[in-house]
């Protein structure tokens, strides 16, 4: 798979990085999903029980199980200047805890998601870092893909209201918090040298 495919977005790294280093200094595999649940039912039943069985082979292998998941979504933001390269972004995580040591494992996650990313540039530099030494393999039958995107500076903040979702009674949870990750980066210059050029004319226009 080439480089430039959509798939290759700078959450999938941020992801990564995030799950490795986890596992590395606290010892606590985070399997990452993304956010599909339509209803507090679907979270419920379908997210917050997920067990060791549900996870990929490579998931288990890499990363573990100790009772601790999060849920992302990936959110745009307005660019803070007006030069159009500098993208910002935030990635909002859902983090729950649902086995034994619940409590101590999300506060050892949420201490080193702090650690790891609340320190600007200088967090900025070790992703960039971790991921030129690494591929991302996303399909098995796909050739693994390069790192696209150079990050400049990352900020972790917490959302106020972080037991609104665990406070309801089905929410079959015993520890759980939103973190969000800003941060902003340029693409690569492979996702960015499409230079644009007129269409042809056509004989007569196309009708829509």
């Amino acid at each position: 798979m080439a480089d430039t495919t959509s798939l290759n977005t700078p959450v999938l790294w941020v992801n990564k990085y995030l799950q490795a280093k986890l596992a590395n200094t606290v010892g606590i595999g985070v399997p990452l999903f993304p956010s599909v649940p339509s209803s507090i039912d679907d979270l419920t039943e379908n997210f917050v029980l997920i067990n060791p069985d549900t996870l990929t082979p490579s998931q288990v292998q890499q990363y573990g199980f100790e009772g601790v998941m999060a849920t992302w979504d990936r959110m745009f933001r307005m660019r803070r200047k007006p030069f159009p390269h500098i993208k910002c972004e935030q990635i909002l995580y859902y983090f729950y805890a649902t086995e034994e040591n619940a409590v101590p494992n999300m506060i050892q996650v949420l201490e080193e998601v702090l650690r790891l990313l609340d320190r600007g540039d200088e967090s900025a530099e070790e992703v960039n870092d971790w991921c030129s030494n690494r591929q991302i393999r996303l399909n098995e039958n796909e050739d693994p893909i390069n790192n696209m995107f150079y990050f400049h500076n990352f900020k972790v903040y917490q959302l106020e209201e972080v037991r609104d979702i665990i406070d309801f009674g089905t929410a079959r949870t015993y520890a759980g918090n939103k973190v969000i990750i800003d941060f902003d980066y340029h693409q690569m210059p492979g996702l960015t040298n499409n230079e644009w050029a007129p269409e042809p004319k056509p004989a007569n226009k196309i009708i829509i």
